[in-house]
């Protein structure tokens, strides 16, 4: 399906029941779990109606029905590594059972899983249109916990995973293009936003930045997301190690939780580690840096580079994923892919402004304005529709040709 068949169906909006299977969601914290609620949030607020299934996330895990929003709570096992999220564990019959009894129009699949494999099974035997997302790279992750030997057999279940479906959600170009390449088919590009109203610069906080210590002569060299191998977070120290090398006054700031924040504090102790922070506070904390610093090489999309640049920033990062709204010494700096030195020089020509925020971040904050989730959820509604509508109008021929 290329972008022209994503075009608006002029003149209505029709009714969806849709069933969205995820093995993460709201409240747990990353960048899948706040994108799909935000899309489910958005198809409630357009009258669609929501089967959401997922894996139970406690023993107090019971939410309770609402006007268009059903849960189906499954069985799951915690995952490895990654505390407080859990794996879905198959679920084909109990799929079929529901969806034979209350069956949606459409089943939209987040994680690759069982339970998203599970889903795919029960959507194709009853022959329900489905849609998946590809939200994270597992064949990248897989070097960072020393599976890299199971990179090939990852990439191969992945591609076909998302192969049984009528369309795959990719949220860039690039990563659109990568997948192609690897034998991927019917990929479409719905990006992601960035709320505005929430990260903007004016959420800086004089007090915040006292409490981190900063003197007035220093910059903050701030990274934000998950403290763990296949985020790449010696590269946040060795950029702030050639900071202080250069000459240049400099506090690291990291915002988040994970499996190596321990040991890091332990070998880094004049850095500021604040932790996992949401809302308000999470935005204060972004809007309160100055230099944001992000060189993960595993992301497929990496919402906190938006949420930097939304929050006035100098954001470094290397040039895949969000970065492709960063016009290079316009609003931001980039490096190639996977050049560590080239992103150490970037970072090091960002601490030689005087002003990086205002020579990079007030246009940076400019794009992100730009970059509203309406326009996101605008183009996910009209491919779900869409794919509902070419699955009906095939049934309607195959009928009409056995008639």
């Amino acid at each position: 399906m290329d972008s022209l068949s994503l075009q608006h169906l002029p003149g209505r909006r029709p009714h969806l029941r849709v069933a969205v299977v995820t093995e993460t969601y709201p409240p747990e914290i990353n960048g899948v779990a706040m994108t799909l609620g935000r899309m489910v949030n958005a198809l409630q607020a357009r009258d669609h109606d929501i089967q959401l299934i997922r894996p139970r996330q406690g023993p107090e895990d019971a939410p309770a029905d609402m006007p268009g929003l059903s849960h189906h709570l499954q069985r799951g096992i915690p995952i490895p590594r990654y505390e407080g999220l859990k794996m879905g564990l198959p679920a084909k019959a109990s799929l079929c059972r529901l969806w034979t009894l209350d069956r949606p129009d459409i089943v939209h699949v987040a994680t690759e899983g069982p339970l998203g494999w599970s889903a795919l099974a029960a959507a194709g035997k009853l022959k329900i249109p489905l849609a998946t997302d590809f939200h994270t790279n597992f064949h990248s992750y897989s070097q960072h916990y020393g599976l890299g030997f199971l990179r090939r057999s990852i990439l191969a279940y992945l591609r076909k995973f998302h192969n049984k479906a009528c369309l795959t959600f990719v949220p860039t170009e690039g990563i659109r293009r990568e997948l192609e390449n690897h034998g991927y088919h019917n990929l479409a590009v719905v990006s992601r936003g960035v709320d505005a109203d929430l990260f903007n610069p004016g959420r800086r906080s004089a007090e915040l930045r006292r409490q981190w210590g900063v003197r007035e002569e220093e910059k903050v060299l701030l990274y934000v997301g998950r403290l763990a191998a296949e985020k790449n977070l010696p590269a946040v120290f060795r950029a702030c190690d050639a900071v202080k090398a250069a000459g240049h006054a400099v506090r690291l700031v990291l915002v988040g939780d994970g499996p190596e924040r321990a040991s890091w504090e332990a070998r880094r102790p004049e850095a500021v580690f604040c932790g996992t922070q949401r809302g308000k506070e999470l935005a204060a904390h972004y809007a309160s840096g100055d230099v944001f610093v992000f060189p993960s090489l595993t992301e497929t999309f990496g919402n906190v580079t938006l949420e930097a640049m939304a929050s006035g920033l100098a954001v470094v990062a290397y040039d895949y994923g969000a970065a492709e709204w960063i016009k290079q010494g316009g609003n931001g700096l980039k490096a190639p892919l996977g050049d560590e030195e080239a992103l150490m020089r970037q970072v090091l020509a960002a601490f030689a402004m005087d002003d990086p925020r205002r020579t990079l971040g007030s246009n940076a904050f400019a794009t992100a304005e730009g970059l509203a989730w309406q326009h996101i959820y605008d183009r996910f509604e009209q491919a779900l529709v869409h794919l509902v509508e070419e699955s009906r109008h095939g049934l309607a021929q195959n009928l009409a040709a056995t008639a």
